[in-house]
Parts: structure tokens; sequence; C-alpha cells
């Protein structure tokens, strides 16, 4: 799976839309909330929550030590950068992006909350 196909995935979720924050970093947001950090195109990472607390999402870092990392800054918080062209099989990075958007979503306001699919 490339990173490419990863953000066209990303941004087919409802209510989910491309954003450039910062210059040349690519994120994917629902609502107001960033739920995967694309960074530079073409990327070979995405940053994604994990889980709700960095212990949670320190899994990611013992299943897969050479290609999950505590992303920097908002690490403590349960987001890692995960390596797309690594070990890491292509629908577990699937699944940790619909684990991502479902948790910032669930943290919405509910008339921020996008309808379904």
């Amino acid at each position: 799976m490339t990173w490419d196909e990863l953000l066209e995935y990303s941004l087919a979720k409802p209510g989910a839309w491309q954003d450039e924050p910062w210059d040349g970093d690519i994120v994917a947001k629902v609502g107001p909330k960033i739920f995967a950090f694309f960074g530079m195109a073409p990327g070979t990472t995405v940053g994604l929550k994990c889980g709700p607390t960095r212990e949670i999402a320190d899994e990611w870092l013992k299943r897969y030590p050479g290609d999950a990392g505590v992303m920097a800054y908002i690490g403590r918080s349960g987001w890692n950068t995960l390596r797309v062209d690594g070990a890491i099989p292509a629908d577990e990075l699937l699944e940790a992006i619909d684990a991502s958007y479902e948790t910032v979503v669930s943290k919405l306001p509910k008339k921020d909350r996008p309808a379904p699919a």
C-alpha cells in the first residue's frame, strides 16, 4: 500500500478533508481536528492516534520496533508514526487509520460529527 493510497483512503471517510496547516505538511481532518498526519508528499510515514494512552499506543512499538515510533510533541497522547513501506501489513495500516478517525470523531461535539456512511 502506498502513501498516496493511504491518503486517498483517509479522505474517503465521512466528513474527512485535506488541509495543509503548516507549509508543505498534509493532514487529514474530520471537522476541525486532525486524525492523520501525512507530512510532505510523497512520504513514507503516517502519524496516527494509536491509542487513548501512551501505554496502549506502545503496543505498536513492541510489534513493529523498526517501523513504529512515538510522534514528536504529541506522542505522549497516544500518537505514533507508522512506516508505510515497512513491515506493517496494509490491512493493519488501514485499521490504524480507521481507529484514529473513530477516536477523533468520538471526541467531536455531536453537532460537528459527520453522518455515518
